[in-house]
């Protein structure tokens, strides 16, 4: 009995750690192969639906982290958007996102619009003060008191001392009407009156009858008080009858005549109040008044000129100075919202702004369409688009735009939207390739020989075929036009430029010739725009330095060009016709700055 319980003891003791030791060794294996495959779905689910972007670079997609193939960055997951009261329409920016892109934002308000037009020019005689000095008896010049440019006269003073036949003669017939004036009086007046139109005074015919002797030189004086500008005779030279000898300008009073641009003409009108300085003589400011605008514009110039009239009591103002002027033209309307160039972008068609939003669930930016009105310097007036106290973005822009085209939300280039383009290269670089179109730095004006403006005058007119050859894509053309340029680069005489200006140029010499050679020996069109933008870059600062001749020039700025770093050019005309892209994106564009 006690043998059959201790068995059936044993038996259970040994059924009940079996199922226990099998629990352990099949359960525990159970669970934790339904934890890997749970664990391993999740990770199929995130790599199959989480996408890695870049903050800089948002047309950069993955299906894995890793780095940026373009700037080295850490890719970021792509936040879904949470469109829950959002506009669908609407980009949405992360903080992040907007610091690298360095975004930045303003309320938009309302204030009088006023325009200020810079303008050039310089200092003139008044012509009304320009006078003839001419001799009034007709002979040889035989001494001439006054005999260089510059010097000062003083009315009634002997400028020129003239020997004259017909004035002898003259003399002699009033001899002989004098011995017959008691039974002739008539013939000794008509005599007298001879040597008057000769501009001979009454008490030198006086002396002359007196004398009884004919002179056979007279003095010719002077008819007004000023300075010889012009002597147009020298000693031993024959001169007629009311031939003029000399040139002679008060400058007590000056005219400052303005070059107008026909796209300035609409802001400036007769009695607009100037102000303007002149760089020799630093630290003045000479204000003035508008008195005469020129009905009719410089067919080779196109400008017209508008006068100032200023009285010169010292002297100072002297023609042939450069003056610098600005005017200030009010608009009849008030309170027009304003806002900064860069906050628009312009496709030469469209005008486009983007609207910050904020939300509890992030920030984001809408585009808006306007309708800019007139450009008031570094600013436009808006019509119509946007409302008063509306936040904007003012800079960085294009990093919102592009953003916007990725995520196939409208933009700039599609208002409709469309689906996200990635990895699409529109030329120029590749994506390892560094950015050269760098906005230069800020470039001070120099004052420049005019033989050295019109030498680089020409070069900028042979590379407006070269850059027409770049619109048509067109390679073979290009590389034909290109020792056209460089032939022009070499006929510019560096030794008409002096100490830093020198220096500069030569600088930028080096930049010139050797992109100028890429691209005349490159038979591939993107190679050849890739030395181009570099051509651009330096071009753009000796325009910018040295001005051109009768000539203005814009530099623009496609952001798309060369993986979207951007690319510049220089135009003749503010029509964007791109050169990086042709005809497939022919408009992309804007006005950056313009050279007069």
């Amino acid at each position: 009995m006690n043998t059959n319980r201790k068995t059936i003891i044993i038996v259970l003791a040994t059924l009940a750690i079996g199922l226990l030791l099998g629990w352990l060794i099949f359960g525990g294996s159970e669970n934790k192969a339904t934890e890997e495959h749970q664990h391993e779905h999740r990770e199929e689910e995130v790599a199959g639906e989480t996408t890695w972007t870049c903050s800089m670079h948002p047309q950069i997609r993955q299906n894995e982290p890793g780095d940026c193939p373009i700037c080295g960055m850490d890719l970021i997951p792509l936040e879904e958007e949470q469109n829950g009261g959002i506009d669908p329409a609407a980009i949405s920016m992360s903080e992040t996102a907007m610091q690298l892109a360095n975004i930045q934002t303003a309320v938009v308000g309302s204030s009088d619009p006023v325009k200020v037009i810079r303008l050039d020019g310089k200092i003139q005689e008044d012509e009304r003060l320009v006078f003839s000095q001419s001799s009034h008896i007709p002979g040889r010049i035989e001494t001439l008191m006054v005999n260089f440019t510059g010097d000062y006269v003083q009315k009634g003073q002997a400028i020129a001392s003239i020997y004259s036949p017909d004035l002898v003669t003259a003399q002699e017939e009033l001899f002989e009407a004098q011995k017959i004036k008691d039974s002739q009086p008539q013939l000794f007046e008509a005599a007298k009156e001879k040597l008057k139109n000769w501009k001979l005074t009454d008490e030198q015919i006086e002396q002359i009858l007196t004398s009884g002797t004919a002179l056979e030189t007279f003095d010719v004086q002077a008819d007004v008080s000023g300075y010889v500008t012009q002597k147009k005779v020298n000693t031993g030279d024959y001169v007629r009858r009311g031939e003029a000898i000399y040139e002679i300008a008060d400058l007590s009073r000056v005219w400052v005549l303005f070059d107008v641009y026909e796209s300035d003409l609409s802001w400036i009108s007769k009695g607009d109040d100037v102000s303007f300085s002149i760089e020799s003589l630093p630290g003045e400011t000479f204000k003035g008044t508008i008195d005469f605008l020129d009905p009719v514009i410089n067919p080779k110039t196109r400008v017209a000129k508008a006068r100032v009239v200023k009285s010169n009591p010292g002297l100072n103002l002297k023609p042939e100075m450069f003056v610098s002027g600005k005017v200030e033209a009010k608009l009849p309307q008030t309170d027009a919202l304003i806002v900064p160039k860069t906050a628009v972008m312009w496709t030469g068609e469209r005008s486009v702004v983007y609207v910050k939003s904020e939300t509890d669930q992030g920030v984001y930016f809408n585009m808006h369409e306007v309708e800019l009105g007139p450009a008031l310097g570094e600013t436009y007036i808006i019509k119509e688009g946007i409302q008063e106290g509306e936040e904007i973005a003012v800079h960085g822009t294009f990093s919102i735009d592009a953003a916007a085209q990725l995520a196939g939300k409208p933009s700039m280039m599609s208002p409709e939207g469309g689906s996200v383009s990635t990895g699409h290269n529109h030329g120029g670089m590749n994506m390892n390739g560094k950015n050269t179109q760098q906005m230069p730095e800020k470039v001070e004006a120099v004052l420049t020989d005019p033989k050295f403006k019109a030498q680089l005058t020409d070069v900028y007119e042979n590379y407006l075929k070269m850059k027409s050859a770049f619109v048509e894509s067109d390679a073979a053309k290009v590389a034909q036009e290109a020792p056209i340029v460089k032939k022009a680069l070499e006929s510019v005489d560096m030794k008409l430029l002096e100490g830093n200006a020198h220096m500069a140029w030569m600088d930028q010499l080096n930049t010139l010739n050797s992109s100028i050679e890429t691209i005349q020996n490159s038979s591939d069109i993107e190679e050849q725009r890739t030395a181009f933008s570099n051509f651009n870059n330096a071009f753009y600062k000796s325009v910018k330095m040295f001005g051109l001749k009768d000539q203005t020039a814009y530099y623009q700025f496609c952001p798309m060009a060369f993986d979207n770093q951007g690319g510049y050019w220089l135009s003749d005309t503010d029509e964007i016709l791109n050169p990086y892209f042709g005809d497939m994106m022919l408009n992309c564009g804007e006005n950056r700055d313009t050279i007069q």
